[in-house]
């Protein structure tokens, strides 16, 4: 048992243990009328307060939070007093009664007291598109409503309501669309997703293209693809951007130059990928004066470019930094 558990236990017993002791040494009536005493004061003091919020902020909602404020303050008198308790009980009743019809307003914040009344299919034959798609999406038809939100003009909630529906092509269709209307990129990668799921994967591969013109480091992934479903020539042309991209990077960054080789290897330029793997052996060596973890790297690299002497050299180099490190812990 954690702490909290034990602490929240150690307090209900404490309040029900204090409960009785006062039904016992007075009477359980005055328990009841202590207990609506504490509730209509806590009360009182919230619809105070926002009974003054809404006052300075001149909001509509002002005189029910003074209808609050009267009701609660009357029947804390009353629970003082005990001299109409049924008021006291018409008061409570009023109270349950708007907070389940508040719970039940905010459940459909966005529709009228009328929507709130017709069912999702007579809203939609009405032409209230919005309201019925709200209706059929609460009720889980999430189809329906993502033919109500098409009609209503939102989109991406209609492509969000087939993906719980698990069409999700046709959410796909919805993201290819918005991305083609709105230029945003993010939609190609949405499209890209969903096209992916429905197991659509050249329509899929055609969207992640779209999606790496803006972000090119997805180039290597549309390539991926393409090779998957046997479009050697779109893959070869996808490799060739991913390779732009990676020789880009090398240049700032050494690392690179191991993707710049994978992809040569890729497109079967041998003696270019021989010469990216130098670059990055020589880039691993000069990382691996300051971190001696580079130089499993640098013996990686000397392996494939089928220099052994080195790649002993540097093997035993990182064994010996391995070894020297159990040594210090």
């Amino acid at each position: 048992m954690d702490r909290f558990t034990a602490l929240a236990i150690i307090f209900l017993a404490t309040v029900l243990l204090a409960a009785g002791a006062i039904a016992y040494f007075f009477s359980p009536l005055f328990l009841l009328r202590l207990i609506l005493f504490l509730a209509y004061l806590g009360v009182a003091a919230i619809s105070a307060i926002m009974a003054g919020v809404l006052i300075y902020a001149k909001s509509k909602y002002t005189l029910p939070s003074l209808l609050s404020l009267i009701a609660s303050l009357y029947a804390l008198y009353q629970c003082y007093t005990w001299e109409n308790p049924m008021h006291v009980a018409y008061i409570t009743a009023a109270y349950i009664l708007a907070f389940a019809f508040g719970l039940w307003w905010i459940s459909e914040p966005d529709l009228t007291l009328y929507e709130r009344l017709r069912s999702a299919k007579a809203l939609e034959n009405a032409g209230r598109y919005r309201a019925a798609a709200r209706k059929y999406e609460k009720s889980g038809n999430y189809k329906s409503a993502a033919e109500c939100y098409l009609k209503a003009g939102m989109e991406e909630s209609a492509a969000w309501c087939y993906e719980k529906a698990e069409e999700f092509s046709k959410a796909a269709e919805i993201y290819e669309k918005l991305a083609a209307e709105k230029g945003d990129s993010y939609y190609w990668k949405e499209a890209y997703e969903f096209y992916k799921k429905a197991g659509e994967m050249r329509r899929a591969a055609e969207c992640l293209e779209r999606y790496a013109e803006e972000e090119p480091w997805f180039w290597e992934d549309v390539a991926k693809i393409y090779e998957e479903i046997g479009d050697s020539e779109n893959a070869k042309k996808a490799w060739q951007r991913a390779l732009e991209y990676y020789i880009e990077e090398a240049e700032e960054e050494g690392v690179f130059w191991e993707d710049v080789t994978k992809i040569y290897e890729k497109l079967g330029e041998s003696e270019k990928a021989r010469e990216a793997m130098l670059k990055f052996a020589a880039y691993c060596e000069s990382e691996a004066e300051n971190d001696p973890m580079w130089w499993k790297h640098v013996g990686e690299a000397y392996q494939y470019l089928g220099e052994e002497e080195k790649a002993k050299e540097a093997f035993e180099k990182y064994h010996n930094y391995k070894q020297q490190q159990k040594v210090d812990d």
